[in-house]
């Protein structure tokens, strides 16, 4: 009998790339979805709006895993409607799943939240880590604490909880380092601002790795970061991605060009100019090992895959 796993809104690059790692073979699938279609490779998807208690629930019902990956997306102006967005659907979805655990006969042997490294705010001076990483203020760091606890308010007897700070995850056809790869390909691939800003970030294979390793030891539970244990600053990774990309030139652009620029793409420049330095240490401590721990090795990884095939 396969075992099945539920993904809360798991229609995206995550949720995609966690389906194409574990395979079909062994597992059944189920994507929880505001907007659900029907699927040509045996994925089942159901409706949820991720804020009441409906027939998705049942869905839940002797599951392996619960994987919640809502969310909006942060990469937008934070307007106050999209503030409350961000928030509200994150608290939301995880208070309603919660909710729903307590009523199943069998619930699932794991449930997994994302949470974001976000909650370390902006720092530089020293790596953060579950132990004794600072908790940071302002929007970002406020969302995810609001976030963790609606996770934590939930007392499930028999389901295991991991709570998953992730940074960014480093994906050849999504995310952040297309657009860099862009950039570098026009020759403009130099640092942004002074380029000292850390950046915690995770190849995408790994972190789908720990999805895997968090299912396969429920007995761990608890916070983990999901970050590579590297940090580089800003300046080592366009260089990383000249390097493998064979561009020996690479035009910088000043802070107030950076936030200039993202006033015309719709996002914050905070995103693009703030210190992110988180390092795994539970990981770490606990056997997992990292097979891009470096960026130099994750970047040339993830440029020499075949387009379209990730």
């Amino acid at each position: 009998m396969k075992k099945k796993i539920v993904l809360a809104g798991g229609t995206g690059f995550i949720g995609t790339g966690i389906i194409r790692h574990f395979g079909l073979k062994g597992y059944e699938f189920v994507v929880l979805t505001r907007n659900p279609k029907t699927r040509e490779d045996g994925i089942r998807e159901v409706q949820w709006d991720a804020k009441t208690v409906g027939p998705w629930v049942k869905e839940l019902e002797g599951a392996e895993a619960v994987v919640n990956l809502t969310g909006r997306s942060i990469n937008c102006r934070f307007t106050e409607e999209n503030k409350r967005e961000i928030l509200e659907s994150r608290v939301q979805s995880t208070t309603v799943l919660g909710k729903a655990i307590l009523k199943l006969k069998q619930p699932p042997q794991v449930w997994l939240n994302a949470s974001s490294a976000a909650i370390y705010g902006n720092a530089d001076e020293h790596d953060m880590d579950e132990f004794t990483g600072d908790t940071g203020t302002g929007f970002l760091p406020e969302v995810v604490k609001a976030w963790e606890k609606a996770f934590y308010k939930s007392d499930l007897p028999v389901t295991k909880k991991f709570v998953l700070r992730i940074t960014l995850v480093f994906s050849e056809n999504e995310g952040v380092i297309p657009r860099l790869e862009n950039l570098v390909k026009f020759g403009l691939g130099g640092r942004q601002s002074n380029g000292a800003q850390f950046l915690s970030w995770i190849h995408e294979e790994d972190f789908y790795r720990v999805i895997r390793w968090c299912i396969d030891n429920p007995e761990k539970e608890g916070i983990y970061n999901c970050c590579s244990p590297k940090p580089v600053t800003n300046s080592d990774l366009m260089h990383a991605l000249r390097k493998a990309m064979d561009m020996p030139v690479g035009l910088p652009a000043a802070a107030w060009m950076v936030k200039l620029g993202a006033l015309f793409i719709g996002t914050e420049p905070e995103l693009l100019l703030d210190s992110m330095r988180v390092v795994p240490t539970r990981l770490l401590q606990q056997g997992f090992v990292f097979n891009y721990p470096n960026i130099d090795s994750a970047i040339k990884k993830l440029l020499s895959s075949p387009k379209g095939l990730k």
